[in-house]
């Protein structure tokens, strides 16, 4: 007996296993790849979403100040935003660290937003001046932009929940491909060296030599961006389920109470001066107003973060006294939001600049190019598909990013 027949004799002894793992492999790559195909498409803009919106983003520029020049009050903001809106509610306050504007969030009123988180709009004021750069209606009235279209095909397919919970069905599939393929491709590459191209056969075997050796050099980032996709999928539902559990047990002796008005709260500036002094290796990035559904009727919700760049991702919130001003407590996030925290950054790639998000702009293109070689490889019928021909190298799943 030959040296391969002996080979090909003890791939049949595991054909039972090895017939297990391709069905897994081929049918959940199948079902998948098609929709990966679109959420890697529409993933490319979305590694570069900052550099995009810096180019494409028309509100009037920053003004040139001297360095180290503070911040103007929170206050003033608020009063202006309110004189511009006169009746209509302050959802949030946002201020950036990484450029110098402030952002107020406003809607009709909280019932409003409540019923249709899509009536938000915003109004952009430079952090120096006080100046108005730009302000939007609310979401979707003047059309999508082109990163918002994208970041919704990527999350929903325009679908909401039952978007977001398909995609991650897809993700989770993508996920079992991976590892079927693997576990199909070990035994049929024994007797290849590493990296074979087999130019020489025919046209269908070189395309599978090729699909295999770049699946496989973008394995582990594809396992990645799988497994955090599936996260980033399950977002909504996990903050629900923080919503109806820690955050109702933590202010059911408030609800059902009136939201204070305007006039019974202490400033927005308090209550970030509060959390600055309360935590000063955090980052203070935003307030959400008393009444928030995420919220209090009797508290600013006060957003922190970490000054590294991958716990700059990780946010805790921290509960003021809307009236007084004082700090009542810093709220422990459970362990799944921290995870999702966490896999937000290593899913797009964007905590550590520029170089990385090249990196993976580049991975992405090549799991394009593999998604549709492996595409054409499972509907294209070949005798090398079967486990009883030469040992020839099964499709490895084709990684991508998920959501």
């Amino acid at each position: 007996m030959s040296e391969q027949a002996a080979f090909d004799e003890r791939v049949y002894e595991r054909k039972p296993v090895l017939r297990r793992w391709l069905f897994v492999h081929k049918w959940s790559s199948l079902i998948c790849t098609l929709f990966l195909l679109l959420i890697c498409i529409t993933g490319l803009p979305l590694v570069l979403r900052e550099e995009i919106n810096g180019l494409l983003d028309d509100a009037l520029p920053y003004a040139q100040v001297p360095e180290g020049t503070p911040n103007i009050s929170l206050d003033r903001v608020v009063e202006a935003s309110r004189k511009m809106h006169p009746g209509e509610t302050i959802i949030s306050v946002f201020v950036d660290d990484d450029e110098p504007r402030i952002m107020v969030y406003m809607a009709s009123s909280w019932a409003a937003f409540n019923a249709n988180r899509k009536s938000l709009y915003s109004i952009r004021f430079d952090a120096h001046t006080g100046d108005v750069l730009k302000q939007t209606k609310p979401f979707g009235a003047d059309g999508l932009t082109f990163l918002q279209l994208m970041l919704t095909l990527h999350r929903d397919l325009f679908m909401g929940l039952p978007g977001e919970l398909f995609l991650g069905a897809m993700a989770l599939l993508f996920v079992a491909a991976i590892v079927s393929g693997i576990a199909v491709y070990g035994p049929f590459m024994r007797k290849l060296d590493f990296g074979t191209v087999r130019a020489a056969r025919s046209r269908r075997l070189k395309w599978l030599d090729v699909h295999n050796l770049l699946g496989v050099v973008t394995l582990g980032w594809a396992l990645v961006v799988g497994a955090t996709g599936v996260i980033n999928e399950l977002s909504t539902p996990l903050f629900a389920l923080w919503q109806q559990t820690d955050v109702r047990a933590m202010l059911a002796p408030l609800q059902g109470k009136p939201v204070p008005q305007a006039s019974e709260i202490t400033s927005a500036q308090v209550a970030y001066d509060t959390v600055r002094v309360a935590f000063p290796d955090m980052i203070t990035t935003s307030i959400a107003f008393p009444g928030s559904p995420f919220g209090s009727p009797y508290h600013y919700v006060v957003w922190t973060k970490g000054k590294e760049p991958l716990t700059s991702r990780l946010f805790s919130p921290v509960l003021v006294d809307a009236r007084s001003g004082a700090l009542v407590s810093a709220v422990t996030m459970p362990w799944y939001l921290r995870a999702l925290e966490l896999s937000r950054p290593l899913h797009f790639g964007d905590y550590g600049g520029m170089p990385l998000k090249i990196i993976w702009v580049m991975l992405d293109l090549v799991t394009i190019f593999v998604l549709g070689s492996g595409l054409y490889l499972g509907l294209a019928r070949s005798p090398v598909m079967k486990l009883n021909r030469s040992a020839a190298a099964m499709p490895l799943p084709s990684p991508g990013g998920a959501e």
